[in-house]
């Protein structure tokens, strides 16, 4: 990297640190709240539009007398959830989360499928939390409108700089905004509340407009009305998401790990819950009503509002209900609004490194993505969810309501296999467990990780009946390709694993070569094929000889002229080359020098130029590169590079200097 991109690479990730400085990241529960919690905490700015938004395709009357019910109904599920994952970080505090718990108890395909759903719900995270951000800022600064797009992607650049410099400097950047937003949403509960209690509370603007049915949603029988709120119940329930993270990032709380990620999972659930229900209450007090194509479905005396009519969020909505006359409290609300759902894409950017990091320990994944970058942040994890976010705000413009329709399948996934495996784990320790008070403490433990179990079960098969022709098929598209895909490293890993094995007989059988035949390739008498010559004659081969093509007849007469005139005390051989090839007569040769004897082998000696400036790379070397990939694809053959430094390359080796991506886990941090 030359000096100057280093300069950038300091400005953007600030200084390297070293690996013995791990211990320095570790968080404390009030930074572990913003950093892991704002995933659930910000679902409270569009868990009620779904609701609202699902309802409302039958009409207001429907969204008002069932809003509530629907919402009760997720704040049990999410309790529930809240509840099992407790259990799980004190069983599995190690980091592994969802994933280490179906691996152990479930079986390696079990865990595989969690983490595909995992993987593929974190980019998810993303896509949906900054697009419904840049929504809810939209609402306060209207200059946003038409640019959602390069507006979602620009945060998602600055999200993923912001957690390069590493996990403890993201919680701090975090932790303000965070708690801005559960101040802000509560305060404005508990003016609404107080209001609503006088009955001043006014009505949101848009409680005065009727909202009719789509066409067809008129008059619902009695299972289409049961498929419409299972729907609205399964849009609701995306208010779950980032309940797991807490138990993926065990490993980044100070100690004592469990017990701290423990409270703050709880704190979370707590705020979440209270924050939701107070949302839906309010938005039923103040008459919300909103709608997929507000254009046709909302009517102002009798009349559609037609396109020009913006359709401001719930959050919206309610803010400007609860502070009408207080226009600071409305962009207060809008603004802390926008940056939690920024923030709650950083849950993602948090857990999808750690998760692909022991992916790739497992061998499921590249084992690049097991390595830290200069900030003990995994860099290529951090790096591949933000493109893969990013592809997906742009492919969808930025809308949430397409995206949410791709969400939750994975975490309901990844609930329902996680707490089956916890109620295996409670069996495994009980058959074994003697002491009474243990005991009681397990079988309260299965309990729990069973109803958690079953509700999520039930809210997955909800899902996927109301939403699979929605979009959630693509998730569960995308979810098997993942399986599928990490199947085949795995099985590329194991395969290379067993290949490189080294067995007793094999050590014991490890003879020296019976000969070593040399030759160097010569172009042309020169410094680098002199170096060449005398480094291969310093190894003392069996034989030595050196080799060239034959592409023109006039040049290598002249060659051998000058080999002889010089006196070079090593036999030259020209090759014939009809067609003017290099690669496949020097192949051919060396083939041949081993074709009698297996434990032969042939050293082919390479002179080549060391260039400094990139663009000379095209101007050399391209005929020594090409022969190397050959060769090393031939068996019985070593290929040795013997480098002559050119002029331009001098002061090189200096700006090359610096640290680079693997330095600390090679312990050269």
């Amino acid at each position: 990297m030359s000096s100057s991109g280093r300069v950038v690479k300091r400005v953007i990730l600030g200084r390297a640190m070293r690996s013995d400085r791990l211990g320095e990241t570790l968080l404390p529960k009030r930074l572990a709240l913003p950093v892991f919690a704002s995933d659930a905490l910000s679902s409270v700015a569009y868990a009620p539009d779904e609701i609202l938004l699902t309802l409302g395709l039958a009409g207001g009357a429907l969204a008002a007398t069932h809003s509530w019910e629907v919402a009760l109904a997720v704040v049990v599920v999410m309790a529930v959830v809240v509840l099992s994952y407790r259990q799980n970080v004190h069983a599995y505090p190690s980091g592994g989360g969802d994933y280490e718990v179906a691996s152990v108890n479930l079986g390696p395909k079990a865990g595989l499928t969690v983490a595909s759903a995992l993987l593929v719900d974190y980019v998810l995270t993303v896509a949906v939390s900054v697009s419904a951000g840049i929504q809810n800022a939209a609402s306060a600064f209207t200059f946003l409108r038409g640019h959602e797009v390069a507006a979602a992607v620009t945060l998602v650049v600055l999200l993923t700089a912001m957690n390069l410099r590493g996990v403890r400097e993201s919680g701090k950047a975090f932790a303000l905004p965070t708690y801005l937003f559960m101040v802000t949403v509560l305060g404005m509960a508990a003016v609404g509340f107080f209001r609503e209690a006088r009955g001043t509370l006014p009505q949101a603007e848009s409680a005065g407009y009727d909202l009719v049915a789509e066409p067809g949603m008129e008059a619902l029988g009695t299972a289409a009305l049961a498929f419409l709120l299972l729907r609205a119940f399964s849009s609701g329930c995306a208010a779950l998401t980032g309940v797991e993270a807490i138990s993926n990032g065990v490993p980044a709380f100070q100690k004592p790990k469990s017990r701290n990620a423990a409270t703050t999972l709880l704190l979370m659930g707590a705020m979440a819950i209270t924050m939701l229900a107070s949302m839906v209450a309010l938005a039923r007090w103040t008459g919300v009503k909103i709608a997929e194509d507000p254009a046709t479905q909302l009517l102002r005396d009798g009349r559609p509002v037609g396109e020009e009519h913006v359709q401001d969020t719930v959050m919206g909505q309610v803010a400007k209900a609860v502070f009408e006359g207080f226009h600071p409290g409305v962009v207060l609300v809008s603004v802390v609004t926008g940056l939690i759902l920024f923030l709650a894409a950083n849950t993602a950017f948090n857990g999808f490194p750690v998760l692909g990091s022991i992916l790739a320990r497992d061998g499921f994944l590249p084992r690049q993505l097991h390595t830290r970058g200069d900030r003990l942040a995994f860099s290529n994890g951090i790096l591949i969810l933000a493109g893969a976010a990013a592809a997906l705000i742009a492919l969808y413009d930025a809308q949430v309501t397409k995206l949410i329709q791709l969400y939750i399948v994975g975490v309901f996934v990844s609930f329902t296999l996680s707490q089956t495996g916890m109620i295996r784990h409670w069996n495994r320790l009980l058959a074994v467990e003697k002491d009474g008070r243990a005991r009681a403490r397990m079988h309260r433990s299965r309990i729990i990780n069973a109803v958690g179990a079953a509700m999520s079960g039930l809210v997955l098969l909800v899902v996927l009946a109301t939403k699979f022709l929605h979009g959630a098929g693509y998730a569960v598209a995308a979810m098997a390709v993942l399986f599928f895909l990490m199947m085949r490293i795995k099985r590329h890993y194991d395969r290379v694993r067993d290949e490189l094995r080294v067995d007793p007989a094999d050590t014991k059988q490890q003879l020296l070569p019976s000969r070593v035949n040399a030759i160097v390739l010569v172009s042309k008498v020169h410094k680098p094929t002199l170096r060449a010559l005398a480094y291969a004659r310093a190894t003392r081969p069996s034989s030595l000889e050196a080799v060239t093509v034959d592409v023109d007849p006039a040049e290598t007469r002249a060659l051998q002229d000058e080999w002889d005139r010089r006196e070079i005390p090593v036999p030259l051989k020209a090759l014939d080359s009809p067609y003017r090839e290099v690669t496949r007569p020097v192949v051919e040769y060396v083939k041949s020098l081993r074709s009698g004897n297996p434990r032969d082998i042939v050293v082919v000696y390479i002179p080549e130029y060391v260039l400094g400036h990139w663009w000379e790379q095209a101007l050399h070397n391209q005929s020594a590169l090409r022969l190397k990939g050959r060769l090393l694809f031939t068996p019985g053959v070593m290929v040795s590079s013997v480098p002559w430094q050119l002029a331009s390359s001098e002061g090189v080796e200096e700006r090359m200097d610096g640290p680079v991506v693997g330095d600390v886990r090679r312990g050269e941090g």
